[in-house]
């Protein structure tokens, strides 16, 4: 059962540790997530997860607040904020570290060179064209796609209507498939 902050004064308050393994059981099962959604907005593997680590001790800290809706929502609107506050205060600075997905791919010795040298190829074109997406639609983008959350999901974590959630995939998704045409394509486009 989780911590709920509404008690009954009639009962003894929940101790700390009772408390801390509440929150571990609601949100450690959405520390991947968190860090996922981190790296996607920063754009960095190493302030993404100092990022979800500082979102995940904000929520620790909140939990008293929190009254068993959708935790995995709840804790990507912190480390949303979180990010949001990090730009705010780092936003001159230059972010130039970029995301090795291939460290973090499990091994494998199936497959073959080429086959491995086109899958690698294809998800270095989809990781620079969502980086080049404006943040708004890169966000919306990462939390349906990646995510798999639902448009309410996304509307309650970025606090906006869920109108715009859907305003927001659609033009992030056209501006996507934009940029991976224009990159796939570019000798195609200029001998037409």
């Amino acid at each position: 059962m989780i911590f709920d902050s509404h008690f009954d004064a009639s009962k003894p308050a929940p101790s700390e540790e009772d408390r801390r393994a509440s929150f571990e059981r609601a949100f450690l099962p959405h520390l991947d997530a968190a860090y996922n959604l981190a790296r996607w907005l920063i754009g960095n593997e190493h302030d993404a997860e100092d990022l979800a680590q500082e979102a995940y001790l904000r929520a620790f800290k909140a939990f008293d607040g929190f009254h068993g809706a959708n935790s995995r929502a709840w804790l990507l609107m912190i480390v949303r904020h979180t990010c949001y506050s990090w730009f705010h205060q780092n936003r001159s600075r230059e972010l130039t570290t970029v995301f090795d997905e291939e460290i973090h791919r499990p091994e494998s010795d199936a497959g073959n060179p080429e086959t491995l040298l086109l899958e690698s190829a294809d998800k270095q074109l989809l990781r620079e064209a969502l980086e080049k997406l404006p943040l708004e639609f890169r966000e919306a983008l990462i939390l349906r796609e990646f995510e798999g959350l639902s448009y309410k999901e996304i509307a309650e974590i970025a606090g906006i209507p869920a109108g715009t959630v859907m305003s927001r995939l659609a033009r992030g998704r056209q501006h996507l498939q934009r940029c991976l045409t224009h990159r796939v394509k570019p000798e195609h486009q200029l001998r037409s």
